[in-house]
């Protein structure tokens, strides 16, 4: 019988640990992780960072705020742009560090159409959806110039945004006249704070329009497969018909249509701009998102749900900062910090390493209890 319960219990020791071996190698067990361990920290250290509570904004109309509402509103930009930056970072094998620039150009175009030549017109110059779809061809064009770089004349990506990362802000503010031009229409500024009526903000509801696009996008098109194909080996891809220049170039566009979004976002959440602060290092944390969420910087497979997991972890632990009143100068360096130990975390060399601890330690614990 002892016998019998031992070869049991080690039985039992190797499913266990062939599950926990499985589980640390999947590419979405670090944003998990990470999720979980702000989660507790909070929760030790103040519950009622948890709290939600119906309140009424400065309008006077009923509307959700906490801190969780705050982390899933602010995130909305940096989830959007997750997206793109995912899919150019898996078929380029690197990142659009422009994409704050891009932001800054196109959250300008959309104010220049709607104030037209007044900086501060007391009706709107044009109507939204015009306003919207200028914004995102303008936009797609910069995305396309970045492509056109990279595709065509095969320059490595950072090296090709590095031109407009230097140049935009200055191109926004050139647009505008060096003017920052401000939106009395309270109906613009719905888009980035609370439709009167619905107390969720409704950046919460464009992010997950995005979400939805894209999931719908990667479902019944070819895009998701091609893009992996590209980074892996992108002559075997063209080998195989596919065109590796195309799928490049595609996606630095939808990397633009999804700068397009936050920017419209960004600018309606204050109905104004400021050309140097607006989005200011968000390429860092979008590019900090995919890493966490366990794609491979140098292009190939990708997990999109990780990549948008990444930027809620990377907006939970910001919003964690401020709420234990960490300095804006500090963030920086206390974000780099806990981000670089979970990108460690989640290199394969780690992650194999901790397979084989927990493999050795798993049937030696139960073998003690046993005993």
């Amino acid at each position: 019988m002892a016998s019998f319960k031992s070869a049991s219990q080690e039985s039992a020791a190797k499913r266990i640990g062939s599950f926990l071996a499985k589980l640390v190698k999947h590419q979405i067990f670090i944003p998990i992780a990470a999720l979980l361990i702000l989660v507790i920290f909070n929760l030790i250290a103040d519950p009622s960072f948890f709290a939600i509570s119906l309140d009424q904004n400065s309008l006077g109309n009923p509307v959700f705020s906490g801190y969780l509402i705050t982390i899933l509103d602010n995130a909305s930009e940096l989830v959007i742009l997750a997206i793109g930056m995912t899919l150019v970072t898996a078929a380029s094998g690197g990142q659009d560090i422009s994409v704050g620039s891009a932001i800054a150009i196109s959250g300008s175009v959309m104010l220049r159409v709607l104030c037209g030549t007044n900086s501060r017109p007391e009706v709107l110059q044009a109507p939204i959806i015009v306003a919207f779809l200028v914004c995102c061809v303008v936009a797609m064009l910069f995305g396309a110039f970045n492509g056109t770089l990279v595709a065509i004349f095969k320059i490595q990506p950072m090296v090709a945004t590095l031109i407009l990362f230097t140049a935009g802000r200055s191109v926004a503010a050139w647009i505008n006249k060096n003017e920052l031009p401000i939106i009395s229409d309270a109906s613009f500024g719905y888009y980035g704070n609370f439709i009167p009526g619905i107390p969720i903000p409704t950046p919460i509801f464009i992010a997950v329009a995005c979400m939805i696009l894209i999931a719908l996008v990667l479902k019944f098109t070819n895009l998701g497969l091609y893009t992996q194909s590209v980074g892996i080996n992108a002559n075997s891809s063209r080998l195989n018909g596919i065109d590796p220049a195309l799928i490049k170039f595609i996606t630095f566009v939808i990397l633009g249509l999804c700068v397009a979004v936050a920017g419209f976002i960004k600018v309606s959440r204050f109905s104004t701009i400021n050309y140097s602060v607006i989005a200011k290092d968000i390429e860092m944390d979008a590019i900090l998102a995919v890493a966490l969420g366990g794609n491979a910087l140098n292009g190939g497979k990708f997990n999109m749900g990780a990549s948008i997991l990444g930027a809620y972890v990377i907006q939970f632990l910001t919003t964690t900062l401020y709420k234990f009143n960490v300095v804006s100068s500090a963030l920086p360096a206390y974000k780099a910090v806990v981000v670089i130990i979970l990108v460690v975390l989640s290199a394969p060399i780690v992650r194999d390493k901790i397979t084989e601890t927990w493999k050795k330690l798993a049937p030696v614990k139960i073998a003690k209890e046993a005993s």
